[in-house]
């Protein structure tokens, strides 16, 4: 009787009403068209949005049923749920009035490109599993390193090459990798508790992250001090020092990270003069110009790459600032063959001519995972799209932005600008009493203060994005509080900006009538 029962069951489920085609083109139209109206009215409506969300932890959990449901529900009631329910918990990073953190920043072309990738939906671990979503990723990783000035040993048209990641901490993964294998190959495997990474006290946690799941001792992790006087940038003197003596205690270096355009202050390190120290001690030098790497193209700002001919590997980050949707992470190495030797695999169920003919490349031998997603498409859209000059003059748009907020901070003497502004993120303080204890003209803070004014920016900040008009991020820099404030959402436009800082000091002057 039970297996009769569940014959039944099983009856009712694959009784016609329940069956759906989940690849109906003509449903796919309907359906498609109505997902992109409501994208459409949700840029339309974006800044009526408050930018950072205001609900409390767990808010969803209450809204939504607590099981999946058995039947099918319409794409219109679908819909007025992410409304109603999904809205509300966004942050809007697409907001005109969003200043935190880096941008993510969209665009027509970069949603389209997505749309097409996912439409295909291919999976193309190597080039035989999708030929056109290999061979697209070359051509516009030569053409995005052209428009960056990289060397030619960096381009598939030298001997380098490029791949699309995912993020910043996955490419650093994998160059990391590569260096320790490279590395153990001359000195031997059971010397892997020698090798010693290198990065500044401003460089990104990815770099740690990375070094730990890679095995590296913990305690062989350098993040050497940085201080006002190189603007927060890694002195090459202080690296060699750090370096002389790790050597001298007998450990390996093996491993640099340079960052142009840190993430606390946009911080510069000096690639070409960290270059020339990493040789001597045959270190692999990894750039990471995750954000600032897009405003490279500019003539204006290609300068502070200067010296990568002497790293092993680059990377920005498209989706940040060059107008590709996440995820998006552009890799760039002089010797592919590490990183092939580092993380391939070639099991029985992938090889095939194509391979075997070493004539083309397997990008699931780029990467940590096998899968990877047909990234390519959005990146050639952008770039089709838009041309070089236009996604320059966006650049600019964003930079010239930046400049008018810094003049508004230095035009109230309750504030200061704390650290260099090279590209599009402002950072600033307010000031317990006016004109007193700028950093950064003084260099230093007077130790009784800092405590007193650290929470003074903590509680404006908090005031600021509680009022959800606009959303900005912080940092601590040698122990001083600072409140970031960048630039570059696509659709941000002067008046924001002059918005926001109105925004600033309403709720400086609120504060510091109590203060």
């Amino acid at each position: 009787m039970g297996s009769l029962e569940l014959d039944h069951d099983h009856d009712h489920e694959n009784n016609s009403q329940f069956i759906i085609n989940p690849l109906d083109p003509t449903e796919f139209r309907r359906q498609g068209h109505m997902v992109i109206d409501f994208i459409a009215d949700y840029y339309q409506n974006i800044e009526k949005y408050q930018v950072l969300s205001q609900v409390e932890p767990g808010y969803l959990r209450k809204l939504l049923p607590e099981s999946a449901p058995n039947n099918p529900e319409s794409i219109e009631t679908i819909l007025q749920d992410v409304h109603k329910h999904i809205i509300p918990g966004i942050t809007h990073w697409q907001s005109p009035n969003y200043f935190a953190y880096f941008p993510s920043s969209g665009s027509i072309a970069g949603f389209l490109g997505e749309m097409l990738s996912t439409g295909f939906n291919v999976v193309g671990f190597n080039w035989m599993s999708s030929p056109a979503a290999t061979e697209l990723e070359c051509i516009v990783m030569d053409w995005l390193g052209e428009m960056l000035k990289l060397p030619k040993s960096f381009l598939f048209s030298g001997n380098g090459g490029g791949v699309l990641q995912g993020t910043t901490c996955e490419a650093i993964l994998c160059t990391l990798t590569a260096a320790r294998d490279q590395m153990l190959s001359r000195i031997g495997r059971e010397k892997m508790e020698t090798l010693v990474v290198y990065g500044s006290d401003q460089t990104h946690s990815a770099i740690q992250k990375a070094a730990k799941i890679a095995g590296i001792n913990p305690m062989n992790f350098r993040a050497i001090k940085t201080t006002k006087s190189t603007s927060f940038g890694l002195c090459p003197k202080s690296l060699r020092a750090a370096i002389d003596a790790d050597v001298e205690a007998g450990l390996v270096p093996f491993f640099l990270c340079a960052t142009v355009g840190t993430t606390s202050t946009n911080a510069i390190d000096p690639i070409g003069p960290l270059c020339e120290v990493a040789k001597d001690y045959s270190i692999w030098v990894h750039v990471d110009a995750a954000y600032a790497g897009s405003a490279c193209i500019c003539p204006e700002f290609r300068h502070f790459i200067d010296g990568v001919e002497g790293a092993n590997s680059f990377t920005l980050n498209a989706h940040k600032w060059f107008f590709t949707t996440l995820d998006c992470c552009c890799l760039w190495v002089k010797d592919p063959s590490a990183l092939i030797k580092s993380l391939s695999t070639n099991p029985a169920y992938l090889r095939n001519k194509a391979t075997d003919s070493k004539q083309v490349v397997d990008y699931k031998d780029w990467q940590i995972t096998l899968s990877r997603r047909f990234r390519a498409m959005k990146l050639w859209l952008v770039l089709r799209s838009y041309g070089v000059a236009n996604l320059r003059n966006f650049l600019r748009s964003h930079v010239k932005m930046a400049k008018l907020f810094e003049q508004l901070v230095s035009l109230d003497n309750r504030f200061e600008i704390v650290a260099p502004r090279y590209f599009a993120l402002v950072c600033f303080r307010v000031l317990a009493r006016p004109n007193v204890n700028k950093v950064y003209e003084n260099g230093t803070v007077a130790n009784h203060d800092v405590e007193r004014e650290n929470e003074l920016n903590q509680k404006l900040l908090e005031s600021i994005n509680s009022s959800g008009h606009v959303y900005m991020t912080p940092t601590v820099v040698d122990g001083v509080y600072i409140i970031r404030c960048a630039i570059g959402s696509t659709l941000t436009e002067e008046r924001h900006v002059i918005m926001a800082w109105k925004v600033v000091q309403e709720h400086a002057n609120a504060l510091l009538s109590k203060f």
